[in-house]
């Protein structure tokens, strides 16, 4: 049927996945990638990593050289040549020579990497901080609160799990973890740095492109670790401001007999214990707020696109698609849920 014995749909089929998988790929590759720097310190721990890359490389160059020497120079022999025992006694200086040499080059080495980690580490905390954009950001299990704190006369705001800050501008984020170890990190903009329950700690990047960077907890906090991760979303100044004015704003209340239905379906269920909705009766501390969700690019600490199906199954049965989440499976009459998403889209 086909003219080549070994094409088909299906094999047509894998090929389409594994194009796709390996754009995906490249894709993250750039988002969450320290190799990608779009900041002045993620630029300066690059430096370092390149510089004990080469010093490493060289380091392995030259003992593979001097294993293939002494491979080279080794007398030849059988099972029938005698032992010979005479080199056990004998003085090598030109041996003791490049041992102390390759010895004190390799002291040399450390000390010169030693040194270029002080200084990397010294410039990442001389970044100027004046007039930073200051957050609040807190690990749960497995999702982020970032609270935007008051920005001179404008108020601040909470949303979880996905950052915004200005190009160009410092930006100083708090971080506290609620309940186990977790870690921060943005590799595109900084480092990780640690968060452990009862101290509290602080980070300081600023972008220096536009761009969509993934940050990911980096320390190993439970069943759904891999499941937590966020965006940090760099824009321009007046493209930062129109967002932070809109995040500022409660809900809309919806005009549709559909929205009001949702509305209501939310406000009747559980939902309202646990989130918070600005511009409503719901003021739950439990999970994120969700007043603006439908702005965001992801549900989930970035686990499942923000569409309406992905929303659905979230809904209905999270455990399913993240075993050992904190919320509850919500069993909804069809019209309902399906009134619940189309109210759930207008909080943008």
């Amino acid at each position: 049927m086909y003219p080549f014995r070994w094409f088909s749909p299906r094999v047509a089929a894998r090929g389409i996945a594994i194009a796709a998988g390996a754009v995906h790929v490249w894709f993250l590759s750039n988002m969450q990638s320290a190799l990608n720097p779009a900041g002045i310190q993620a630029s300066r721990i690059l430096d370092l990593w390149h510089l004990t890359l080469a010093v490493c490389c060289v380091v392995f160059a030259a003992i593979l050289l001097a294993c293939l020497i002494a491979m080279i120079r080794t007398p030849r022999a059988n099972r029938a040549t005698p032992a010979d025992l005479s080199v056990a006694g004998r003085r090598e200086p030109r041996v003791r020579f490049w041992v102390a040499a390759a010895t004190g080059v390799s002291t040399l080495l450390l000390v010169g990497l030693l040194l270029a980690d002080v200084l990397t580490d010294r410039a990442l905390s001389r970044l100027p901080v004046d007039q930073a954009l200051r957050i609040d950001m807190t690990g749960y299990q497995w999702w982020w609160q970032a609270r935007y704190l008051a920005d001179g006369d404008t108020p601040g705001f909470t949303l979880a799990n996905e950052l915004h800050v200005p190009v160009g501008r410092p930006v100083v984020v708090s971080l506290k973890a609620a309940d186990v170890i977790h870690t921060f990190w943005v590799p595109n903009l900084h480092g990780k740095k640690d968060m452990i329950p009862g101290r509290d700690a602080t980070i300081e990047f600023r972008a220096d492109k536009a761009g969509v960077y993934r940050g990911q907890c980096a320390e190993f906090c439970g069943y759904e670790h891999a499941l937590m991760a966020f965006q940090v979303v760099a824009d321009p100044p007046a493209q930062y401001e129109a967002w932070a004015a809109r995040q500022r704003t409660p809900s809309a209340a919806p005009s549709e007999d559909i929205a009001m239905r949702g509305r209501d379906v939310f406000m009747g269920q559980d939902c309202a214990r646990c989130h918070t909705v600005r511009g409503t009766d719901a003021h739950g501390t439990i999970g994120p707020d969700l007043t603006h969700v439908a702005s965001r690019q992801f549900i989930a600490a970035g686990t499942l696109a923000n569409n309406r199906g992905n929303l659905a199954g979230w809904i209905v049965d999270p455990r399913t698609l993240k075993p050992g989440t904190a919320m509850p499976p919500t069993r909804l009459a069809p019209d309902d849920l399906q009134a619940l998403l189309t109210w759930m889209e207008t909080l943008e």
